[in-house]
């Protein structure tokens, strides 16, 4: 049942150009996962959860993650133009990411029900940074934390 009329639904998914990644991914990471309804006049879309893509933006998930807790390390040497050259993200997308998850993300459902989880706090202005740390970024395999916090911060579980 979709959240709009109650109507049955279709699988409809589609094709992306998601931003940020290689060039040579496979066909099956290209596709957004996407539902309709098949009410008739209806036919409104929702997007279920996905780990690959962050809502309906075009840069993938962990790209979002990478690049915006690089920026936070940005006194290591990850400035603007060096992410720009590696991911292709702009300047101005920099700054909405980092506002996204300053001021939009902890105001979610996800965050509120995660937000207790570690002491001391995570502060909105160190997330998603101080998730990988906490989730062990620096003691194990980095794709594997990577993997962790998408699932955390999209899905709201492990």
């Amino acid at each position: 049942m979709l959240p709009f009329c109650g109507g049955p639904l279709y699988h409809a998914p589609y094709h992306r150009k998601p931003r940020g990644g290689p060039p040579n991914l496979p066909e099956e990471y290209l596709i957004r996962l996407s539902l309709c309804c098949g009410r008739e006049g209806c036919r409104r879309r929702t997007l279920p959860l996905s780990v690959l893509f962050w809502g309906r933006r075009v840069y993938w998930g962990v790209v979002i993650i990478v690049v915006t807790a690089l920026r936070q390390q940005r006194l290591e040497g990850f400035c603007a133009r060096k992410i720009f050259e590696l991911f292709g993200a702009t300047r101005l997308t920099l700054l909405r990411w980092s506002s996204y998850f300053r001021e939009i993300f902890p105001q979610s459902k996800i965050w509120q029900l995660l937000r207790s989880r570690w002491m001391p706090p995570v502060t909105p202005e160190s997330i998603p940074l101080a998730v990988l740390e906490r989730l062990g970024l620096a003691r194990g395999d980095p794709q594997a934390t990577l993997l962790r916090c998408l699932c955390l911060l999209v899905l709201g579980t492990f």
